[in-house]
């Protein structure tokens, strides 16, 4: 292998391309896969086991190897590689190259001489920008192909647009090309960000006219400034006007990465688009980030001379600065990227859920597995969470997710038997010891892999203590949550364990946790919704079961019985148990 700026492919015994890398010196990066495999990750030694041939290709630079590198990959798709998640094709704006050209929506880039402005990520706002282009300038719509010669046989027929001065009139000359032609060029300077300036040239040409007492002629530019103005206000930074720079922010998690591209010029942000990539291997954060520049500047073109990134990519551009802001208006551009991108990985994630929940929810249960640092996939999780007031009628419920899905059926409520008062800790060990126990009896196989224990310290360590009389310990992963902060509490370990807020791991926690609570307040509401009942009723003198039914089926409640008139209440039950009933009630004893 040579010294030397390249890119090499790794093919398989088939014969097939299974990764495409590039490399400042090709010696030294190939080298690095074929050491110990120690020294390597899980994913880089299966790559590097299925390995059977190796080629590689010299260029001139670092930039040239970065291109040529996403082009491979774009040809011949590997495996292991990182690869575009999003396969959409965006809308470009294009302005044709006739004598006096036309400006459409288009998906399609052909190379015959056209001008294309784009790509855009909303086709909402690449339809936006058409209609005010039509609303401020005469441009054409019709098919027709006008040429001088066409023009001066009278070949064409004004069209309703010319009636209705939508258009000039360009297919009966009675507009001249410079003239169209300048308000194409006002077009494409708008389209490459040069809105100021134009705003600059109106209001110049505004002055000039009023100063000549064209009050008529100002009047339009003032309205073209107005709508110029209007129509770009979102764009246009005002604290940033002199910037022209390309910005890339990037969300990195593992093998999957959300970027945002900014494009900014005179301080307008004229072109923006979200991609998503997945990788094969484990690649670093700066790998990706060299990818996602390369497949912006085969789509946008060249890159600007100031490139804002929060990190530096691996490879260097000759005429590219990149550059890593810590204040000012670059920072904020920055941010604004890194909220885009955010905002790109959670609409990813929604969409994933709903599109296809079983990948999903696998995913989910990966990223928890790994953050918990558990050996087994936790595809059966228990939650368990103690309810009482001032120690009345303590409870507890354990809920049962499958697959990071409520599993209904298999919740249980438990009246709290052995412990006397508000004790949480005695509690927990009593419901976990009669869970499990009862468990091993019957179903010894289909333990969980996680039990979550709603609750610090004190309840976990409670939990724990009843699955180590148990003898099961070492058999399943137990952890609480904390309400206050959400932090993780783990066995023997004195160091709280902090989820990122927007991670799906702590979610799905945060989920079997508040249904839990949910299960268990509705157990213990309903429990003293029937003491309160029992004890207004059933503890009169001569009220039973019976009578108690046949009374609350006509009043609905006992504050109703209360507030009846007596005689009501005695066609019910009779005329002396009604009197015990209405004396009883109203002098409000402890009942």
């Amino acid at each position: 292998m040579p010294h030397s700026p390249g890119v090499y492919r790794y093919y398989n015994s088939e014969g097939n391309v299974i990764y495409v890398g590039k490399a400042k010196d090709l010696f030294k990066r190939v080298h690095q896969y074929f050491v110990p495999p120690d020294r390597l990750n899980t994913k880089t030694r299966i790559l590097v086991s299925k390995i059977a041939d190796l080629q590689y290709s010299v260029v001139d630079t670092e930039a040239d190897a970065l291109l040529l590198e996403n082009n491979l990959i774009k040809q011949y798709k590997p495996r292991y590689n990182i690869l575009l998640k999003d396969s959409k094709t965006y809308p470009w704006i294009c302005v044709t190259a006739d004598p006096f050209p036309k400006v459409f929506l288009t998906r399609r880039v052909v190379k015959n001489g056209s001008r294309y402005f784009g790509p855009y990520s909303s086709v909402t706002h690449a339809k936006a920008l058409l209609e005010f282009f039509r609303n401020t300038y005469p441009l054409r719509s019709c098919n027709y192909n006008i040429t001088s010669d066409a023009v001066l046989r009278g070949k064409f027929r004004p069209c309703l647009d010319m009636h209705l001065g939508k258009c000039r009139g360009c297919c009966v000359g009675a507009i001249s090309q410079e003239e169209y032609s300048a308000f194409i060029e006002e077009i494409v300077k708008l389209l490459s960000g040069g809105v100021n300036d134009i705003i600059r040239q109106y209001r110049e040409a505004m002055q000039n006219a009023s100063d000549a007492l064209d009050f008529e002629a100002a009047q339009v530019y003032k309205n073209k400034i107005d709508l110029l103005q209007k129509h770009y206000a979102k764009s246009i930074i005002t604290e940033a006007r002199d910037i022209n720079a390309d910005v890339f922010s990037l969300v990195y998690e593992e093998s999957e990465s959300f970027g945002n591209f900014l494009r900014v010029r005179n301080g307008s942000i004229i072109q923006s688009l979200n991609l998503g990539f997945k990788s094969g291997i484990e690649e670093d954060q700066s790998t990706v980030l060299s990818t996602f520049i390369a497949e912006i500047e085969s789509k946008f073109g060249q890159l600007s001379k100031e490139v804002i990134v929060p990190f530096l990519p691996d490879v260097s551009i000759d005429g590219v600065e990149f550059r890593i802001p810590v204040r000012g208006e670059k920072l904020a551009l920055l941010e604004l990227s890194a909220k885009n991108a955010h905002e790109f990985r959670f609409n990813s994630i929604k969409q994933k859920e709903h599109t296809n929940p079983d990948e999903f929810r696998t995913a989910v249960l990966e990223e928890l597995q790994k953050a918990l640092g558990m050996k087994e996939l936790p595809v059966h999780m228990e939650c368990f969470d103690n309810s009482n007031i001032q120690g009345t009628n303590p409870v507890a419920s354990c809920v049962v997710f499958r697959n990071a899905e409520p599993s209904k059926k298999d919740y249980r409520k438990f009246k709290i038997k052995t412990v006397v008062g508000a004790n949480d800790y005695a509690s927990m060990k009593e419901v976990v010891n009669r869970r499990y126990s009862r468990m091993l009896q019957e179903c010894p196989d289909d333990l969980p892999q996680l039990v979550v224990i709603d609750g610090g310290k004190g309840q976990l360590e409670f939990a724990w203590q009843a699955l180590c009389e148990l003898g099961i310990e070492n058999r399943l992963t137990v952890v609480g949550l904390a309400k206050r902060l959400e932090e993780v509490i783990r066995v023997s370990d004195p160091y709280p364990l902090f989820l990122d807020r927007n991670s799906q791991a702590l979610k799905v926690l945060q989920r079997i946790r508040d249904e839990a609570h949910r299960f268990g307040i509705t157990f213990h509401r309903n429990l003293r919704s029937k003491a309160q009942i029992k004890s207004a009723l059933t503890q009169i003198k001569g009220v039973g079961e019976q009578t108690e039914q046949r009374l609350l089926m006509h009043y609905g409640s006992v504050a109703r019985i209360a507030s009846a008139q007596e005689s009501d209440i005695a066609k019910l039950v009779g005329p002396k148990l009604a009197k015990t009933i209405k004396t009883t009630l109203n002098e409000g004893r402890d009942i």
